[in-house]
């Protein structure tokens, strides 16, 4: 017979509180609910933003090994854009595309869009490498040069 005030016996999942084949719990390693909620394509993708930097939990650089819970907000620089999230429900397994939405709170600014992406100037394929007066003309473009 379980021991209800305790939480102990057989209706319990054992030390880590996982329940089920979900792998809900209570706390999760950051790159791996980063991944399991599908902003990453792999965990090691993850844990590489992790140790680079690219990754803050509540404001705060996170290293893989962070443990995130209900409520913390995590900051991720991926694919050239920032995604700001609240974490809803921490996860250990990597969960279909509906039930992820349902793990996160997104805060994200807006995705920018294909015209505001390609600002950096884009050379035509097979033009060779910018000669001394394009490159001088990229950077005029870009706002840097010397004001030559």
């Amino acid at each position: 017979m379980a021991d209800e005030a305790t939480g102990t016996g057989a209706g319990t999942t054992g030390a880590t509180g996982t329940s089920g084949a979900t792998g809900v719990t209570g706390s999760a390693r950051v790159d791996a609910w980063i991944w399991s909620v599908r902003l990453t394509k792999t965990r090691s993708v993850a844990a590489t933003a992790c140790r680079a930097g690219h990754v803050k939990v509540n404001g705060e650089r996170a290293k893989p090994a962070q443990v995130v819970r209900a409520g913390d907000e995590v900051r991720l620089f991926h694919a050239g854009r920032e995604r700001i999230v609240v974490v809803k429900r921490p996860v250990t397994k990597r969960v279909g595309a509906p039930v992820a939405a349902e793990c996160f709170v997104d805060n994200s600014p807006p995705a920018p869009t294909r015209i505001e992406a390609e600002v950096v100037g884009v050379r035509d394929r097979g033009t060779g490498r910018p000669t001394k007066r394009d490159r001088r003309e990229i950077e005029s473009l870009r706002g840097g040069g010397r004001g030559r």
